[in-house]
């Protein structure tokens, strides 16, 4: 019988059938017997270090079972598949990111357990990658996924550390969303777009997600008399009848100025509309960020959270070890750029 090549993992999942084989197992719907089956041959590698071993058959062993429909045994070789990965040191490569993609693609829809290993792969990417908030590529990934089955607050924190690519999937998400309420709730679904991006520093996701949230607005409701002001660095559509809404494109316009002055005319201005809108936290953070105005010193466990999580007391869209750029004024920062399509 001819040897294996040295290093070449031993994938007993693809082993020639036999009634003790995993797959076999499997096929059979011995489905507890060949999890543990899998975990103890995969304990082995690890001990002894194997890990490029361990990590072939836990990912085709997690891929046969959530096939299977086993989405609680899947999610174990999964999260287990995660442990293997920080052990190995692995980086998040386009090699790596793809067999976790794979198998978080192969989950059944709404398992609850997806979610132990979405906070796995974040886990291991934050430590291991250059971003300290995770990978934006699989945040992207996994917020579209969260966003297909409808776990809309899952997508939206995912995707707000997301690509260039994310301010579509979530502008798209919040406005089917919107489309089952009253129009005039308009201004608080788009702001569930904008907040996030402004509070994590990626003001074009915020123009982009507002543009495109208004853009399928428009279209779908003609009668509401929308009115566009454009300038050379700035486009801004004006809705009569939702003045929430014109706040959020004015607001976006006062932090591309870098205009403390403009923020609180806006805010006095739009008082009345704003004492309903539940929007005091955020703004007071948005306040501080961008325009330099400080807010009291008041624990707030939500944003300390929001701010441990995303924040980190960096840009999380700037690569690791680099001194992160100040928010507050234009000269510290160049400017956001005018709402567009880019």
């Amino acid at each position: 019988m001819r040897a294996r090549s040295p290093g070449k993992p031993f994938d007993t999942t693809k082993a020639p059938k036999s009634e003790h084989s995993p797959r076999h197992r499997i096929e059979e719907g011995d489905f507890y017997e060949a999890h543990q089956q899998l975990r103890t041959i995969a304990n082995r590698y690890v001990r002894s270090a194997d890990y490029d071993s361990a990590i072939d058959l836990l990912s085709s062993g997690a891929s046969l079972l959530l096939r299977a429909g086993q989405g609680g045994s899947g999610a174990d070789l999964c999260n287990y598949l995660m442990e293997v990965y920080q052990k190995a040191d692995l980086k998040p490569d386009v090699p790596n990111k793809a067999r976790i993609l794979g198998l978080l693609r192969s989950f059944p829809p709404n398992e609850p357990a997806k979610k132990k290993f979405v906070g796995g792969i974040v886990e291991w990417s934050s430590k291991s990658g250059e971003f300290p908030a995770g990978d934006p590529e699989l945040h992207h990934v996994i917020g579209a996924s969260f966003a297909e089955e409808g776990e809309t607050y899952d997508a939206e924190r995912h995707l707000t550390l997301g690509t260039s690519d994310s301010a579509q999937v979530l502008s798209d998400m919040e406005y089917e969303w919107y489309s089952s309420d009253e129009p005039s709730t308009a201004p608080a679904y788009a702001a569930r777009a904008v907040f996030p991006y402004l509070l994590v520093g990626n003001t074009r996701a915020a123009n982009k997600a507002l543009l495109l949230f208004t853009s399928k607005l428009s279209t779908s409701h003609p009668g509401l008399g929308v009115q566009s002001i454009s300038s050379p660095s700035s486009d801004i559509r004006i809705y009569p009848s939702l003045p929430l809404l014109n706040f959020l494109g004015l607001l976006l316009l006062a932090v591309q100025r870098g205009s403390s002055d403009l923020f609180k005319q806006l805010k006095s201005h739009y008082a009345s509309h704003l004492k309903e809108s539940g929007w005091d936290e955020p703004m007071a953070q948005l306040g501080e960020m961008y325009f330099g105005i400080k807010i009291p010193s008041q624990s707030n466990p939500m944003f300390d959270m929001m701010s441990s999580m995303l924040m980190g007391g960096n840009n999380p869209f700037a690569p690791k070890k680099k001194e992160p750029k100040a928010v507050g004024s234009a000269a510290a920062a160049p400017p956001a750029p005018a709402p567009a399509l880019d």
